[in-house]
């Protein structure tokens, strides 16, 4: 119960919906339990078991008075009419009855909707704050059905606490007390009803199928999009663009909260409309019944309407009890999973009074850098200086760590040891808004999201202006290929960019560093993955990027870092060679080889 008292805090800014709840439950039960506690004595002036000479006008006082007053209005009528007003009294009170039962859930099921929709903004939000590195260890699908399947658990697991086990407990109480003065027998003729309460909720389930449907949808839409936030952590960050993912995430979300809010609404006015029905019907059997005891068929009618109408208020509740145990278990595994996530420390962090950086004007410098995850190193002793305006370029054989030692410089990854300076300033003093603000990556997968290319140009950048979308996608040789499209620029680029060539889809993602116009450009081999033709296509749009700005290359193909101020080969995480493109041929090395294996003339 601790874990789930955790997560009922969430509750505690609707005080006021819960204390409307708790008094509609009460008046439900009390409108019950008074059908019930007034039919008795009515049947047994009815039925001839209190002579009518002994029923007088009341002077008792309080709930007594008007049973009282009501046993001695049957008695002035004939048997008919004061049957036809037996009837009518119990189907107003079950009538009252399940109003309040029914407000009490449309009370409930929006703040339980509420919980679980705290619940899965916080699961997302920690997950936008998480370091890259804690989801190159955890897997996606698990990640994804932490914050889907076991929510889903956790919700049986607060209808539990906040229905069965307060509600039902009441319900039993309530009539169980009653129950003890009255005479009740044996009888089948209750499960009659039963029948017409189960044909009333099958039918009104068929109805909900096509809103469950539409729920569905918006379910997988929701799960689309953290998908795509979890694949391309990277870009979001490097684009300071959480917020801009995260109220794309809450747009579905809430929608999905007032879909599950209308459903919930209909599907609990099942159990009372088909109770509703049932004692109708049971109504009904009672008029037969009573035709049967004025017979003189040996039936005793107050004890038999008494037990159908107790017996019929507890085996439910009973029922839900027992079940309720086995769904609570489920959901506290599922709060452990959650739990776990929400748990998770997050290694990349400001410290106290972070230093803001307006601009960049000097140089990023490495000083006896090195970077491990866990025991495995994975960068060791790295000295480098990167002056504002020189294009550097990192090569080496895969592994070597060259998306590593680019990464740290965003702080998508901090350093194990040694320090990085930007002017000066340590990253990890800086404001990591104002750090990655300085920065654009290109990566060797663009990652484009399932919105317009013009949403997909301006991620991060709060919108622009049409003009300088477009100029944007000049210069990264975008325009043309858009304008083509019949939506232009509000053509939805698919799930993952589906919808366009991998071209068309690094040209998105050049044009949308173009847009944002930072000092620093980290170029993660982003012609590697391209055929020859869409090659020379992006790599004259990166050329262009390029221009005035300080720019950091990842490349295999080394035929495009010839030009660069400098090169710098790393080899199991170690600076093994640093030079020119000519200087290194001199040098007879590991990236003269590496040249010579490419062919590069």
């Amino acid at each position: 119960m601790k874990k789930i008292s955790r997560l009922l805090n969430y509750l505690a800014d609707y005080k006021g919906k819960i204390g409307l709840y708790f008094l509609f439950n009460l008046l439900s039960i009390s409108f019950g339990l008074l059908s019930f506690t007034m039919l008795i004595p009515v049947l047994q002036v009815l039925f001839g078991i209190s002579p009518a000479s002994t029923v007088k006008a009341s002077t008792s006082s309080g709930i007594n008075h008007y049973i009282d007053s009501f046993k001695h209005f049957l008695v002035h009528q004939d048997k008919q009419t004061a049957l036809a007003y037996i009837c009518i009294v119990i189907v107003v009170f079950t009538i009252l009855k399940n109003l309040f039962l029914y407000l009490a859930l449309y009370i409930l099921n929006p703040l339980r909707n509420a919980v679980l929709r705290r619940l899965r903004d916080d699961l997302f939000t920690k997950t936008l704050s998480l370091p890259i590195g804690f989801f190159t260890e955890e897997r996606k699908g698990d990640l994804i059905s932490r914050m889907t399947n076991d929510i889903n658990e956790v919700e049986l697991s607060i209808m539990s606490v906040l229905e069965v086990f307060i509600r039902e407990p009441l319900t039993i109480i309530a009539f169980l007390g009653a129950m003890v003065f009255i005479s009740y027998k044996l009888t089948l003729i209750l499960f009659v009803g039963l029948p017409v309460a189960g044909l009333i909720i099958g039918r009104i389930s068929k109805s909900l199928r096509k809103s469950s449907n539409i729920a569905q949808e918006q379910l997988g839409n929701m799960l689309g999009v953290i998908d795509e936030t979890l694949v391309g952590m990277r870009v979001l960050k490097a684009f300071n663009a959480e917020n801009q993912q995260h109220l794309r995430f809450m747009k579905l979300n809430n929608l999905l909260f007032r879909t599950r809010n209308h459903i919930a609404a209909r599907r609990e006015l099942a159990s009372p409309l088909s109770e509703t029905m049932g004692i109708i019907v049971v109504s009904i059997i009672l008029w037969i019944g009573g035709k049967m005891v004025f017979s003189n068929t040996g039936f005793d009618g107050a004890t038999f309407v008494a037990y159908v109408g107790m017996f019929s208020q507890i085996i439910n509740p009973f029922k839900n009890l027992s079940s309720a145990f086995y769904n609570v278990q489920k959901g506290s595994s599922a709060l452990d999973r959650i739990e776990h996530l929400l748990s998770v420390k997050n290694t990349i962090t400001e410290i106290a009074n972070p230093k803001p950086i307006p601009s960049f004007s000097d140089n990023i410098t490495f000083k006896n850098v090195g970077f491990a995850y866990g025991d495995k190193k994975i960068l060791e002793g790295i000295d480098l200086v990167v002056q504002k305006g020189k294009t550097v370029a990192l090569v080496g054989a895969s592994g070597a760590g060259k998306s590593t030692l680019a990464d740290l410089i965003p702080r998508f990854h901090d350093v194990s040891s040694g320090e990085i300076l930007i002017d000066g300033i340590n990253i990890k003093e800086c404001k990591l808004d104002d750090l990655r603000r300085l920065m654009g990556v290109v990566s060797q997968d663009p990652i484009l999201f399932n919105d317009t290319i013009y949403s997909n140009i301006t991620l991060g950048t709060g919108g622009a202006t049409q003009e300088r979308v477009e100029e944007a996608a000049k210069i990264a040789n975008a325009h043309t290929f858009i304008t083509q499209k019949a939506d232009g620029y509000q053509t939805v680029a698919g799930d993952r960019g589906a919808r366009l060539s991998g071209g068309e889809r690094q040209r998105v993602t050049i044009a949308r560093a173009v847009l944002k116009n930072p000092p620093i450009l980290i170029l993660d081999e982003a012609t590697s993955s391209l055929d020859t033709e869409s090659e020379r296509i992006v790599q004259d749009a990166i050329n262009n990027l390029m221009k005035n700005r300080t720019c950091i290359v990842i490349a295999h193909r080394l035929s495009t870092v010839q030009h660069a101020d400098e090169i710098i080969v790393l080899e199991k995480g170690r600076i093994v060679e640093r030079g020119t493109h000519t200087g290194l041929l001199a040098n007879n090395g590991i990236y003269k080889r590496l040249v010579e294996m490419q062919q590069v003339k």
